[in-house]
């Protein structure tokens, strides 16, 4: 990151925005897979809007024996992601849209929501699971 990037991101803490650490797990058949298909992911992460991706360090590609049923071995590769994102909102889309397998928000110490924000948020979640439905990436669950 250049001095003007830093820079950036160092106002964007100052007005309130969230910087957090995801780490993000591919599974692949082959080894080419596993690393294009996560620097891929990642990219579009640097594009999504009210989001800074800071900085990513992909860790080894390492072959896994057995990862899921009927699949004798396949390769896994992490990244770990440090981003930030506008406000609250905007990182639970990022969660959802980008399915980390965990996330740990550095800063602020704490984060205040207001009604409306928090209405804005959950609506943010069923907009994502609805597309996701639509687009045949899983469905809403109904109970009875």
């Amino acid at each position: 990151m250049d001095e003007k990037q830093k820079k950036l991101a160092e106002n964007r803490l100052k007005d309130g925005w969230i910087k957090s650490t995801m780490i993000i797990e591919v599974l692949a058949v082959n080894k080419e897979a596993a690393e294009s298909a996560l620097k891929k992911h990642v990219e579009k992460i640097h594009h999504e809007e009210n989001t800074m991706v800071l900085d990513e360090r992909y860790h080894d590609t390492r072959e896994v024996k057995n990862p899921v049923p009927n699949i004798e071995s396949g390769f896994s590769q992490i990244v770990d992601v440090d981003i930030l994102t506008r406000d609250f909102d905007q990182l639970v889309r990022v969660v959802v849209s980008y399915a980390p397998s965990s996330i740990e928000i550095l800063e602020p110490e704490e984060i205040r929501l207001d009604m409306g924000e928090a209405q804005g948020i959950l609506n943010s979640i069923a907009e994502l699971i609805h597309k996701f439905a639509a687009a045949g990436l899983g469905g809403v669950m109904v109970s009875s």
